[in-house]
C-alpha cells in the first residue's frame, strides 16, 4: 500500500464529504447550513488542491482543475457570507452560497470519479 496515494484520496474524499455536508439541507434554510463547516470544506479543499501539484499527466491536470474550481466557488461562498454580515441569515443571500457550494460538490464529484477511474485502470 502507498501511504502517498493514501493520503491523496482521503483528502479528495474528505472534501468532497465536508463539502455535500453543508450543501445538503433546504436551500434557503440557514440553520441547515453551518458556516463553520463551509470553512472546513475551505481548508481542506485547499490541502487536496496543494497534494495535486506536481502531477503532471492529463488526468492530473483535470484533478487540479476540478480543486482549483472547487476552492474559488468555496472562498466566493465565504466572501459573500463574510461581506452579508449580519443579512448573511437571509434566505437570498443562503440560496448564493448554497448554489456556490453545489458548484463546489459537483467539482469534487468530478475528482473522485477521476481518483476511482484512475486506481480502476492502473496496471501492477
Amino acid at each position: 500500500m502507498n501511504l502517498e496515494k493514501v493520503i491523496f484520496g482521503f483528502f479528495i474524499i474528505l472534501a468532497m464529504t465536508l463539502n455535500f455536508g453543508f450543501f445538503v439541507g433546504e436551500i434557503d434554510n440557514p440553520h441547515h447550513h453551518l458556516h463553520y463547516e463551509l470553512y472546513v470544506a475551505i481548508v481542506v479543499n485547499l490541502i487536496a488542491t496543494v497534494l495535486k501539484f506536481g502531477d503532471r499527466t492529463q488526468i492530473g491536470a483535470i484533478h487540479l482543475a476540478t480543486s482549483l474550481v472547487a476552492d474559488i466557488q468555496l472562498i466566493a461562498a465565504a466572501i459573500i457570507w463574510v461581506v452579508a454580515g449580519s443579512k448573511g441569515a437571509e434566505p437570498e443571500v443562503i440560496v448564493g452560497i448554497v448554489s456556490l457550494s453545489g458548484g463546489a460538490f459537483l467539482a469534487n464529484i468530478t475528482s473522485v470519479i477521476l481518483l476511482i477511474y484512475e486506481t480502476v485502470t492502473l496496471r501492477r
